[in-house]
């Protein structure tokens, strides 16, 4: 599993809905790039879902991720963002649209064990 950074792409299962991530901490990068920690991933907008006919409604926020911080890394206490983190997503229907990772937004390095 390769670790998250500011970089990553994240998208709804729609495939063109792109999650706007900020990194929130400033102490570890990968090839200066800031990793992400608990919680950036959580509450962010999406821009570009397909998923607008009605009774539909697009993909707009995200919600808690359900999988994918790491249970051996932290910084400053905040678990690490991995390659696995998914969610759901306030599209309808309700509780079954989720976002999940296309590119971590780095190769090297990896979390182990």
């Amino acid at each position: 599993m390769k670790l998250m950074t500011e970089n990553a792409v994240v998208v709804c299962t729609h495939e063109t809905g792109i999650v706007g991530i900020v990194a929130t901490q400033k102490l570890v990068r990968i090839n200066g790039r800031r990793v992400l920690v608990e919680r950036n991933p959580e509450g962010c907008p999406i821009v570009g879902c397909p998923n607008a006919a009605p009774p539909s409604k697009p993909c707009l926020t995200t919600l808690v991720v359900q999988n994918g911080y790491s249970g051996l890394l932290r910084i400053n206490g905040k678990r690490i963002c991995l390659d696995t983190v998914t969610g759901l997503t306030d599209g309808t229907p309700p509780g079954t649209v989720k976002y999940k990772v296309r590119n971590p937004g780095q190769v090297l390095a990896k979390e182990v064990g």
